[in-house]
């Protein structure tokens, strides 16, 4: 019986609800732009890669290593795609 309670997406759902609820207090609580969105930045990491594990099952398969090396490759699309776009943006160079 043990075996059939899906005890690892229902501890994902409650870390998720806590990492929302931290988020929460960043709007409701008087924290400092930069404290604030540092919160926020690390609170949405920490969910989508708990989403990405827990939820979407990503390291149960046998072929995990290109799954991550994929994710891996557009978060590095992202970021250079961000920065790129603050670099001309913004930051005027």
């Amino acid at each position: 019986m043990k075996e059939l309670f899906p005890f690892k997406q229902v501890m994902g759902f409650v870390a998720s609800l806590v990492l929302t609820a931290v988020a929460l207090l960043v709007y409701f609580t008087d924290m400092s732009f930069a404290v604030g969105m540092t919160v926020l930045l690390l609170t949405a990491f920490i969910q989508a890669g708990l989403q990405l594990v827990v939820f979407m099952h990503a390291g149960e398969t046998n072929d995990k290593k290109s799954i991550y090396a994929n994710v891996y490759y557009g978060l590095l699309i992202a970021l250079v795609t961000i920065f790129g776009t603050l670099m001309a943006m913004v930051w005027d160079m």
